[in-house]
C-alpha cells in the first residue's frame, strides 16, 4: 500500500461548471482503519452507557427519576461536547491530532473509572460497609468526575474521526464520491458491531465478574485503538484547519449591512467570486438575497478602489461564503425538527433499559442483563444499514437514474416516522406490563426496539451525512459536532421534560411498578407525530448545497462535440 497524497490533483487546463461530475482512476488510500477505530470507541462508550442507569439505581442507590435525569445528563454533555471538539479540530489542531488528544482525555477518564473500582478508599460503599473512614461521597466524585472526562474526549474523538474517515474521499472525483454515499453507512455498521459487543458481553461480564474487571478492559481496549490509529498514519490523506469558520460568516453579514443601500444586480454573475483557487466553489442559489449584497463590487470599473475592496474581506464577500452562510442558516430548521426525535432516542438508553430490568429476563438456564436488551436496537439498526445499502438504495437509484437514489431529508423523514411509531409501541407494551397479573418476558420489549432500531438506520445515517455534506467544506468536523449535538440537548429537553411531567402529573413514583410509564410514551409518540408534518414542510423547501466543479477542458474535437 503506497502513503496517500493531497486530495486535489492539478489540471492544466480546467473549467467550472455547477454539477458537473468528473471521474478518478486511482488508488484509494485504506479507510477501513477508521471504522476499526469506530468500533472499539464505541464498544467502550455503549459499555459505560447502557449500564449507567443500573449502576445509579443499584450502586449509588438512586431512585427511578434521579437516575433517568443524571443519565440524560451526561447523555447530554457528552453530545453537546463534540461542538467543543468538532471547532477546535476544523480551526486550529486538524481532524488527526483531535483525535490523539482526545482519545488520551477518553482514556485518562477510563484510568479513574477503573480505579474508582480498584483502589479500596475509592470502592463504593453502603452502610456498614463505609466503615474505616470510607465515604460513598468520595466514590461519586471520582466516579462523576470519570464519567465527564469520557464525554471530553467523546467531543473530540467523535466529531473528527468520522469526518476524518470522510475525508478519505474525494468529493471531485465521480468514483469517490459514490463510495461516500456508502461510507456513512459503513460507519454505522461498525458503530452498531461496538455496541452489540457493548451491550452484550459488557454488561454480562458485570454481572458475572464486576465492575472492576470490565473497566480495566474497557481502558485497554481504547488504548489498542489509539495504537493502531496512530500506526496508520502514512496512509491517510489530510486537510488543513481553515481557522475559524465563524469569521467569514462575520465577513458576510458585515459586508451586506453596509451595503445594505446598493440594489442587486439583475445578473448573478456581476456578484464577486475568488479568482482561480484550490477551494470548492459553490453555486449561487436565489435565497436570503439580502445577504447576496455582500459580494456587491462596488468599484469594478476602478482598478485600484477595486484592488482596495477586495483586500477587504469585512468589505467585500465571496459568492461562495455567501452561500455558506445560507447553509448554516438553512440547516438550523432541520436541526430544531430533529429535536423531537432526538427525545424518542433518549428513550432506549434510559427507561426502556429500567423496563427490562422488571420483566422476565430467564432464557434458559441464562439470565439476559437489562442492558443487554438495547441490542435489540442495534440489530434492527444492523438490517436497515445493510438493506438500504446492497437493495433500497440502488434500487432507487437505477429507478431513477439520479446519484444518491434516496435524498438525505426523505431518509431522515422515515426513520422519524418509525420513532414515533416506536414509542407508541412502548406505551402498548408497558400497559400490557402493568395489567398483567404475572411478570411477563423481557421479550416483549422486541417490537419498540427494533422499531427504534429501524428508525434509526435511517434517521441516525441520514442525520449524520446530512451535516457532514450540507455544511462549508471547513466545518465538517463542526458539523458532526452538530449532529451530535441534537441527542446532547434532546437529552437534557427529555430530563425538562420528566421533572415537567413529575411536576404536573403522578405518572412517576420511586418504582417502575408504581409509574405510569405508558402514559409518557404516548407523550413522547405525540410530539414526534405532530413533529413529523413540521419536518416535511421544512423539507420540501429546503435547498441541497450545490458545488462547482471542475472539469478538464481538452483541446480536441471530439471535446467540442
Amino acid at each position: 500500500m503506497e502513503p496517500a497524497t493531497s486530495l486535489e490533483k492539478p489540471l492544466d487546463e480546467e473549467k467550472w461548471v455547477c454539477d458537473a461530475s468528473v471521474d478518478h482512476k486511482g488508488r484509494l488510500p485504506d479507510r477501513s482503519v477508521t471504522g476499526v477505530i469506530e468500533f472499539s470507541e464505541r464498544l467502550s462508550y455503549f459499555g459505560l452507557a447502557t449500564n449507567l442507569i443500573m449502576y445509579l439505581s443499584k450502586e449509588l442507590h438512586e431512585d427511578l427519576k434521579t437516575a433517568a435525569k443524571n443519565v440524560n445528563y451526561w447523555n447530554g454533555v457528552t453530545a453537546v461536547m463534540p461542538l467543543v471538539g468538532g471547532f477546535v479540530a476544523d480551526a486550529a489542531l486538524g481532524r488527526f491530532f483531535t483525535v490523539i488528544i482526545s482519545s488520551l482525555v477518553y482514556i485518562a477518564g477510563l484510568t479513574l473509572l477503573s480505579l474508582s473500582q480498584l483502589v479500596p478508599r475509592l470502592k463504593p460503599c453502603n452502610g456498614a460497609a463505609c466503615a474505616g473512614g470510607r465515604s460513598m461521597r468520595v466514590h461519586e466524585v471520582i466516579f462523576f468526575l470519570a464519567i465527564y472526562l469520557i464525554s471530553v474526549g467523546t467531543g473530540g474523538h467523535k466529531p473528527s474521526l468520522e469526518s476524518f474517515g470522510a475525508d478519505q474521499f474525494d468529493d471531485n472525483h465521480a468514483g469517490e464520491r459514490k463510495r461516500k454515499m456508502s461510507y456513512f453507512n459503513w460507519w454505522n455498521f461498525a458503530l452498531c458491531g461496538g455496541l452489540l459487543f457493548g451491550v452484550t458481553v459488557i454488561p454480562y461480564a458485570h454481572d458475572v465478574v464486576g465492575w472492576w474487571l470490565v473497566d480495566v478492559v474497557l481502558t485497554a481496549n481504547m488504548c489498542f485503538s489509539l495504537v493502531v490509529f496512530v500506526a496508520g498514519k502514512s496512509f491517510y490523506r489530510y486537510r488543513k484547519p481553515v481557522g475559524s469558520p465563524f469569521t467569514p460568516m462575520a465577513q458576510v453579514v458585515a459586508s451586506a449591512l453596509a451595503k445594505r443601500a446598493l440594489p442587486l444586480p439583475s445578473d448573478a454573475g456581476e456578484l464577486y467570486e475568488a479568482p482561480k483557487t484550490e477551494q470548492r466553489l459553490l453555486c449561487h442559489t436565489n435565497k436570503l438575497r439580502f445577504l447576496d449584497k455582500a459580494a456587491i463590487i462596488e468599484h469594478k470599473d476602478d482598478a485600484a478602489a477595486f484592488a482596495i475592496e477586495q483586500s477587504n474581506p469585512w468589505r467585500l464577500a465571496t459568492v461562495t461564503q455567501v452561500e455558506e452562510l445560507k447553509l448554516i442558516i438553512g440547516m438550523v430548521p432541520i436541526w430544531l425538527t430533529a429535536l423531537p426525535f432526538g427525545i424518542a432516542v433518549s428513550q432506549s438508553s434510559t427507561f426502556f433499559i429500567k423496563q427490562a430490568s422488571v420483566m422476565d429476563r430467564k432464557l434458559g438456564g441464562f439470565e439476559i442483563p437489562p442492558a443487554s436488551v438495547f441490542a435489540l436496537g442495534a440489530v434492527g439498526m444492523l438490517i436497515t444499514v445493510t438493506l438500504y445499502d446492497k437493495l433500497l438504495e440502488p434500487a432507487v437509484r437505477r429507478a431513477t437514474g439520479q446519484e444518491r437514489g434516496v435524498s438525505i431529508l426523505k431518509r431522515i423523514g422515515v426513520g422519524m416516522a418509525l420513532s414515533a411509531v416506536a414509542m407508541a409501541a412502548a406505551a402498548l407494551v408497558e400497559r400490557r406490563r402493568l395489567t398483567a397479573r404475572a411478570q411477563v418476558t423481557v421479550f416483549w420489549l422486541v417490537p419498540q426496539y427494533m422499531t427504534m432500531g429501524l428508525g434509526d438506520g435511517f434517521a441516525l445515517v441520514g442525520l449524520q451525512e446530512y451535516f457532514y455534506e450540507q455544511v462549508p467544506d471547513g466545518m465538517r468536523s463542526l458539523g458532526i459536532g452538530l449532529y451530535l449535538s441534537i441527542f446532547g440537548v434532546a437529552s437534557f429537553l427529555s430530563s425538562l421534560l420528566i421533572t415537567a411531567v413529575d411536576r404536573t402529573t403522578t405518572w412517576f413514583a420511586r418504582d417502575l411498578n408504581g409509574s405510569r410509564l405508558d402514559s409518557f410514551y404516548w407523550l413522547v409518540a405525540a410530539l414526534n407525530a405532530v413533529n413529523i408534518c413540521v419536518f416535511v414542510c421544512t423539507a420540501r423547501s429546503y435547498s441541497y448545497k450545490s458545488v462547482q466543479r471542475k472539469v478538464a477542458v481538452v483541446d480536441s474535437p471530439e471535446a467540442d462535440a
